[in-house]
């Protein structure tokens, strides 16, 4: 009778995800960069010389580092948002649409001095935010859950609904438009409604540092709550949550407007933070960045943490890199898409490996099954 091959598996308490989920996109990160770097070569540049610019402008001083973490900030939550989704097996990409949604609920209250003490008018403004943008997110929400309806068409969709219905609040809405601006946008937050800036000379406010416990926590909240648990077997196996009692399109429909409640507080604390006004689109893409964050950390909240500052600081430092070496400005979007690539490869072939792994070891329990009940009938 064949011995059964016993498969040595490394268990790490706690983190024993997160370093799965960590190696395979640092190894493609890795593999992104050499291959971008083969790149900068062709074009005549040294890479390391490309690769140190980038580097210094990122993180050289404490003003370059402060740039990242705000950079950060709505990639976090927005990564987060869309995290939530992967682990459930919902493709909830409307982060772009939510952030504009939470910025319209934030200056419905925000540009108003109310004579409120600030702590006061800064969680008036986030609720609602989390309520305008909850309510965007319960659209898509009902239609994936109850009527079938593909949520990446429906989100993108909302998406540019919100964008649009952003544009003329802040350029046609008489209550929140700056009248005679020479670009549309909405009138000042009032001083009580904006974040502090922790850092002079610099646009550092609390909202990067909020978002990285955020992903901490939610990172908790799927490992070690009965929600997470919901959640992530349904993205596992949607028949078998269906059979464990798990009410699917309750889990959707939660999940969904969960992802927009977050995004929509992106948006708050960008406007509040940063902007201390409504721009129109004046967050071009990084909704949709965020998706490619979440994807980044293969899922894994405290991933998304790595994968966003990652992300900010190819943002922050292109610049710096084209100046000193001339590189293309577009050398950032070439870098981020390989690494992307290779990333996304390392998991494919990580998980094949580890079907054939599971496939073998099946295929040996039933030769052991068959030997024994060889053995019963001879004896």
């Amino acid at each position: 009778m064949k011995e059964l091959n016993k498969t040595k598996i490394l268990r790490i308490p706690i983190l024993g995800d997160l370093a799965v989920s960590l190696g395979r996109t640092i190894f493609g990160i890795v593999l992104g960069l050499i291959a971008s770097g083969i790149l900068i070569a062709c074009s005549g540049v040294n890479p390391f010389t490309a690769y140190g610019s980038l580097i210094r402008g990122a993180f050289g001083n404490a003003q370059a580092l402060s740039n990242v973490l705000v950079r950060a900030s709505p990639l976090l939550l927005g990564g987060i948002g869309v995290s939530l989704g992967i682990k459930a097996g919902v493709w909830n990409i409307g982060m772009e649409g939510y952030m504009y949604l939470g910025a319209i609920g934030a200056s419905m209250v925000g540009i108003f001095d109310l004579g409120l003490p600030s702590i006061v008018h800064i969680l008036l403004c986030f609720i609602f935010a989390a309520l305008f943008s909850a309510v965007w997110g319960l659209i898509p929400g009902y239609l994936k859950a109850y009527k079938g309806v593909n949520e990446v068409t429906c989100t993108i969709m909302m998406s540019y609904i919100a964008i649009y219905l952003t544009n003329w609040v802040v350029s046609g809405l008489p209550m929140v438009a700056e009248e005679g601006a020479f670009y549309p946008m909405s009138k000042k937050f009032a001083d009580s409604a904006l974040l502090p800036i922790l850092m002079k000379g610099s646009s550092l406010h609390p909202g990067p540092f909020a978002a990285i416990i955020l992903c901490i926590i939610f990172y908790f909240i799927l490992n070690y709550t009965s929600f997470g648990f919901r959640t992530k077997m349904l993205g596992a196996n949607p028949n078998a949550a269906r059979y464990a009692g798990i009410d699917a399109k309750k889990q959707i429909m939660m999940i969904i407007m969960l992802g927009a409640i977050i995004g929509g507080l992106s948006g708050a604390i960008e406007v509040m933070g940063l902007k201390r006004r409504v721009y129109m689109e004046f967050v071009t893409n990084v909704g949709y960045e965020s998706v490619a964050v979440a994807l980044l950390a293969g899922g894994n909240p405290l991933g998304v943490i790595f994968s966003a500052l990652f992300f900010a600081a190819l943002k922050a430092g292109g610049a710096t890199m084209s100046i000193e070496t001339g590189v293309v400005s577009s050398m950032n979007s070439i870098i981020i898409a390989m690494c992307m690539l290779f990333v996304i490869g390392v998991g494919v072939v990580d998980n094949r490996r580890l079907k054939k792994i599971v496939d073998t070891k099946d295929d040996e329990t039933e030769e052991q099954s068959e030997d024994s009940a060889a053995e019963g009938v001879v004896k």
